[in-house]
């Protein structure tokens, strides 16, 4: 096959479909390119028929570091397990292809994404999306696409088409969506409090613009050459049995669906399907019909059991446990349930409950983020988790799958909003959803219980945040919306709608769609049921919990935040890091120290912060003359001794500053390591600090037995004292005045000058600090 490419316009920026090229042996591959962010996405389908009763479909995502020019951290050096990214990607293009399969299509297909090229700009989810869209439908496997995919942004109130990461943060949207010809098939996104109408306007203007790239796949397909999709064996099906168990099962269906309790309606529903089985199964089969039967006998159970649901729901506007379409289960909200957790939040509606924890820490806590385009740093984290027992199955416990992670995902976007600022709230947030009960919802319920949670940390959030799953039945004509809808209504419903937001507007949403699409009229429906729903469901955690509040868990650690000058970082830091070490060791606390100034102490104990702060504001204080401290002598020299008055910062007391009288030799006032009290007299314009010990005396002679200092020699102004041994020779030594010994030795006509304090001398130190010294 030769090389095919086709081109247009997106967004302002080109678009590129390849194939013919690379990965020949798959069934179909496509390279696409946006910008300088490409692309290679293959797709292969089994040919055998696979034995189970799904469609197994798979698709991965694979981010390879050198496609941002990089390396991967850790030992091996390698790309290991898919990150959180990569998982949500290829949900993104999971979610809006596996519907568009038919569905007796039961052969093992796999979608790989591979990211060659990531320029950061365009997103590379986008272009696997619609190169996916693309290789399945040039491909011979049966597929109902094309599809594509765009991000919309707002901005300004204006829509952006593929908004830049870069620019989203000035966005009030971030929604992606994938639709074909006649709508939209998949949505999610994030968004600052919008409301109903922009959300819709926003979902149909995306689906207006990729009109061109559905144009740009029909077009790539012409050129490749239109292959006939490939027939396939496709599941026996006998239609008489069928009738015949519809007969049979739609009165027991009636005395089941009447239990309104999850698990006793799932007894008598198996109860009826044991019965179903005992009077039309082979009980003993031996041929491959017989087989064939009791397979379609448990097929067509499931598919009678969802017919029966939906045309109840449908004729008699009840829904399986009485509800009407708008109705919202009973609600209880609890908060402060665990002694030693930061904050907690229980929140039950109907047969679903999740209790959600939220921990506060420190900057030492948040998530390093190594994604291929580089590393940053996560301070709010929300973990789902959805044990086996929330739905009465015994199972092995693993770890987080695709669903948790999507579901968690998704909770964390509709609570980010609501997070403050790190400026005002320097704390690391990690939020842990437990679901302990589950019939629908648990996502929504993650959301609500986490807000509670948030507040009852202490956690000074915007505003409280709920959530509400949607569902939709459709049958020509005839339809239903349903909010708060159970594990039944989403699984043989056509619609799931998560809506999510506060009592202004909406905060994060998605929809997957089982069927073809839906008009504006549905979708606007549908979004005002569910404020109306989210708005109930806000004014009931209200009831528990109205404001976040004032005070923290006792064991919850306190973040204070002081400024120093920005120049004064590295003395708070010393040198190797001395300084805020012996800080941390004298106090418990954690520090966390900024480049502007910004210094954040933490600990559990507000005496310890106390302490700590008195500590550095000693450290960066400023010298001001005319004040008295009391400082210890760190170094002692021939001129005068060095004080230390404030951590990390030295003056000089000259010898003349020590006694009223004059001072020979500083070791006679002053010993090293010893506390004395200083004044300080002087700040030059460089820093030099001159004390004076001095003036804090009375006036005094001196002691009896000290000699003094110049033996009456001079008379005048006290000036830095000369130790009469740099003038002579080793070995020499004045006596009585006067030095003695042979060769060098200097006449009385040099004593006046000798004893005469040098020029040098008083202009070297006049004054001193640490930094001369340094």
């Amino acid at each position: 096959m030769s090389v095919v490419e086709v081109s247009c316009d997106y967004g302002g920026r080109l678009l590129t479909l390849q194939t013919g090229k690379l990965a020949k042996q798959a069934d179909c591959s496509v390279l696409g390119r946006y910008g300088d962010t490409v692309v290679l996405v293959t797709v292969v389908s089994s040919k055998k028929l696979a034995v189970q009763d799904f469609f197994p479909l798979t698709v991965d995502f694979q981010e390879k570091y050198y496609s941002a020019g990089r390396v991967p951290g850790g030992f091996f050096k390698r790309e290991a397990r898919p990150s959180d990214r990569a998982t949500l990607s290829a949900r993104l293009i999971d979610r809006p292809i596996r519907p568009l399969f038919p569905e007796d299509y039961m052969y093992e297909t796999q979608v790989v994404a591979t990211v060659l090229s990531d320029d950061g700009v365009n997103q590379p989810e986008i272009v696997a999306s619609i190169a996916a869209s693309a290789a399945l439908h040039a491909s011979d496997i049966p597929w109902n696409g094309p599809i594509a995919c765009c991000r919309v942004g707002l901005v300004n109130g204006e829509m952006v088409l593929n908004i830049p990461p870069a620019d989203q943060e000035g966005s009030q949207l971030s929604l992606l969506v994938s639709g074909g010809r006649e709508g939209v098939v998949m949505v999610e996104g994030s968004a600052r409090e919008l409301s109903e109408k922009q959300m819709t306007d926003a979902i149909f203007f995306a689906h207006e613009k990729m009109q061109s790239i559905l144009d740009l796949q029909e077009q790539l397909k012409q050129q490749v050459g239109e292959k006939p999709k490939r027939s396939y064996e496709k599941p026996v099906r006998d239609e008489a049995l069928k009738t015949q168990l519809k007969t049979f099962l739609y009165p027991l269906f009636e005395k089941a669906f009447a239990i309104r309790e999850k698990l006793s309606r799932y007894e008598a529903l198996g109860k009826t399907k044991k019965d179903a089985e005992s009077k039309f199964a082979v009980a003993e089969p031996k041929t491959t019909e017989d087989e064939t039967k009791n397979k379609l006998v448990g097929l067509y159970f499931d598919e009678l059991k969802a017919a029966y649901a939906r045309e109840t729901t449908l004729n008699t506007e009840k829904r399986i446990d009485g509800r009407r379409y708008d109705e919202i289960r009973p609600i209880s909200c609890e908060v402060g349930l665990l002694p030693r957790a930061h904050g907690s939040g229980l929140f039950t509606r109907g047969e679903t409950q999740v209790l959600s924890v939220a921990t506060l820490g420190t900057s030492d806590d948040e998530q390093t983020i190594d994604a291929i385009t580089g590393t940053y740093q996560k301070t709010f984290m929300l973990h789902y988790n959805f044990p086996p027992f929330s739905v009465g199955e015994a199972k092995p416990l693993r770890g987080p799958g695709r669903r948790e992670i999507g579901h968690g995902f998704l909770a964390e976007r509709a609570l980010s909003f609501a997070m403050p600022p790190k400026e005002t709230f320097p704390y690391t947030v990690r939020l842990v959803s437990e679901v302990l009960e589950s019939n629908g919802s648990s996502s929504m319920g993650t959301v609500c219980s986490g807000a509670l949670a948030l507040m009852d940390a202490g956690v000074p959030i915007v505003k409280p945040v709920g959530g509400v799953a949607m569902g939709l039945i459709k049958e020509e004509s005839r339809v239903a919306v349903l909010s708060d809808i159970l594990g039944d209504e989403d699984h043989l419903g056509d619609m799931d709608f998560k809506v999510c937001g506060t009592t202004e507007g909406i905060t994060a949403f998605q929809m997957d769609l089982k069927i073809g699409s839906i008009n504006r009229e549905i979708f606007e429906r549908a979004l005002e049921q569910a404020k109306a729903g989210r708005l109930h469901i806000l004014s009931e955690m209200r009831k528990t919990l109205e404001a976040p509040r004032e005070n923290f868990s006792p064991y919850a650690p306190r973040i204070q935040t002081i400024k120093v000058k920005p120049d004064k970082v590295r003395e708070v830091i010393g040198s190797g890091g001395k300084v805020i070490r012996g800080i941390i060791e004298q106090t418990g606390v954690k520090i966390d120290i900024e480049d502007d100034g910004s210094v954040h102490i933490a600990s559990a104990d507000e005496a310890s912060i106390k302490k700590a702060i008195d500590i550095i504001n000693r450290i960066v204080e400023e010298p001001e003359v005319g004040r008295i401290y009391e400082g210890k002598v760190t170094r002692i020299a021939e001129f005068g001794a060095f004080v230390e008055i404030i951590p990390g910062t030295e003056g000089l007391c000259h010898i003349s500053e020590l006694e009223h009288y004059r001072v020979r030799r500083v070791e006679d006032v002053l010993k090293e390591g010893e506390m004395v009290k200083v004044k300080c007299l002087d700040v030059d314009p460089q820093g030099k600090i001159r004390l004076s010990r001095r003036v804090l005396l009375e006036k005094r002679e001196m002691p009896p037995g000290q000699e003094a200092a110049d033996d009456g020699r001079r008379s005048g102004p006290p000036g830095p004292r000369c130790d009469d041994n740099r003038y002579s020779r080793e070995g020499n030594r004045r006596e009585g005045g006067r030095p003695q010994g042979g060769r060098g030795q200097i006449g009385d006509r040099n004593n006046d000058r000798n004893d005469r304090p040098r020029r040098s001398d008083r202009d070297r130190f006049p004054r001193f600090s640490k930094r001369d010294d340094e």
